[in-house]
Parts: C-alpha cells; sequence; structure tokens
C-alpha cells in the first residue's frame, strides 16, 4: 500500500471512530399505524418501530407535540418506546386524554429525550429516523 492510500485509510478509521454507531447503525422507522376512539374518552394511537439498525435500544423516549384539526398544538406528550430489540417491528399503543382522534390532524417528533442503544452512550437518533403514517393525523419530525 502506498504512504497516500494507507494515510487516507487511517484518516477514514479515525472518522469513523468520532461518529460512533452511524456508519453501522441502520434506519429506525417510526410509524403512526392508526388511531382509534377509547371509550369513555381521548384517542388511542398504534406506533410501529421498524427496528433495522445493529442495535436494540434500551431508551427511545420521544416528546411528541399534537396538534389539532385547525394546526393549533393541544399538547406535548413524552412517550417511552424502549425497548426496541434489533431487526424487529415493535408494536406500542399510547393514549392520548381528553382528545378525539377526529381532532388530531399532525403529530410533531419535537424532541428524542433519549436514544440510547444497548451497552451504549446517548445518541442523536435523528439522522436515522423515518417516519410515517397510515393514519389521517401525519408524523412529521
Amino acid at each position: 500500500m502506498t504512504p497516500r492510500k494507507t494515510l487516507l485509510a487511517a484518516a477514514a478509521l479515525m472518522l469513523a471512530g468520532t461518529l460512533p454507531g452511524l456508519a453501522e447503525t441502520g434506519r429506525m422507522t417510526v410509524e403512526l399505524n392508526k388511531v382509534e376512539e377509547i371509550d369513555g374518552g381521548g384517542c388511542r394511537a398504534f406506533f410501529l418501530f421498524r427496528n433495522e439498525t445493529a442495535s436494540s435500544f434500551d431508551g427511545f423516549e420521544m416528546s411528541l407535540a399534537i396538534m389539532d384539526k385547525n394546526g393549533i398544538i393541544d399538547r406535548l406528550l413524552s412517550i417511552d418506546a424502549a425497548p426496541l430489540p434489533v431487526a424487529r417491528t415493535t408494536l406500542k399503543l399510547f393514549e392520548i386524554p381528553d382528545m378525539t382522534c377526529a381532532n388530531i390532524s399532525e403529530i410533531l417528533l419535537h424532541e428524542m429525550t433519549s436514544c440510547k442503544q444497548q451497552n451504549e452512550d446517548e445518541m442523536d437518533c435523528f439522522p436515522i429516523l423515518d417516519l410515517n403514517s397510515k393514519a389521517n393525523a401525519v408524523l412529521v419530525k
């Protein structure tokens, strides 16, 4: 190997070391699959988490802004989806009290309050997240 190629290879290894987990992490898809009314009031949201990364997550907490049908933020809702096993799709149900499903127009992923791969430090999950919705309400970041 030429000295230039050796230097380039060393630089690539050093750069990979500064971005732990991102090169081999893969994608995490969060899908709002459906919503349904709760007897007695409120809305139940069904979320699918598709972990297509190389690691399980033992921390995955999101702060969601729930927007009403006029696009006005009605409330912030914190949800904890962990644990999320590697190479699995996980179903999680969350309740939005005192709000009908028909009154929800959009759910904004406001903040990731925790994103931690098993046996690793906290990380910024926004670069690996894909969001989609099969419900009438859209899911955005």
